[in-house]
């Protein structure tokens, strides 16, 4: 009777660990799947810097250092590496916001249709990466949960599972970016 009984604690033990390693592979698919989603969206959006400051070199030829500074912190934000993603995106947004505070002062600009089209397209793609960033915030969230929760803390490393780190920006890097006109 002792064995059986152990053969049957044996036995949920082993589909309880096959369910968790199922679970922990399918959120971390999830979290991946979320933060590809982030990455088409940067690529969208780097793609879209271009077309905006030479849009906006034909009317304000003197404000070069403000579009300098934008195309150089769109390249920063190119290759940085996953951890670092969330700082150089938050200063890449302050600097586009600059560029349309920027374009205000050009009546011409404002009308320029090429221009309020890619200034359209560029807020639908920002609330869509904050969209993604979201979700995958809450992927994260979740694979973390799992992986620190008991009893699946005593089995998490038996599988190579490790914490996720967040799409966070740093406290230092959370003030705005100053782009001087």
């Amino acid at each position: 009777m002792v064995i059986y009984f152990l053969l049957a604690l044996a036995a949920l033990t082993l589909l309880y660990v096959a369910a968790l390693y199922n679970r922990l592979v399918r959120r971390r698919n999830e979290a991946r799947e979320a933060f590809s989603s982030i990455d088409v969206f940067l690529k969208q959006r780097y793609d879209l810097i271009p077309n905006l400051v030479n849009t906006i070199k034909g009317y304000s030829a003197y404000e070069s250092g403000t579009l300098e500074k934008v195309v150089q912190l769109r390249s920063q934000a190119m290759e940085a590496p996953a951890a670092e993603k969330g700082a150089s995106e938050t200063a890449l947004a302050g600097a586009l916001k600059s560029v349309f505070a920027l374009a205000e002062g050009y009546p011409d600009l404002k009308a320029n249709q090429e221009f309020l089209h890619l200034q359209q397209t560029l807020t639908g793609l920002e609330e869509s990466i904050q969209r993604a960033r979201r979700y995958y915030n809450a992927t994260v969230r979740d694979m973390n949960t799992s992986i620190e929760s008991f009893p699946n803390n005593l089995f998490v490393s038996m599988f190579g599972f490790q914490k996720m780190n967040y799409f966070d920006v740093p406290e230092n890097e959370t003030q705005h970016v100053e782009v001087k006109f």
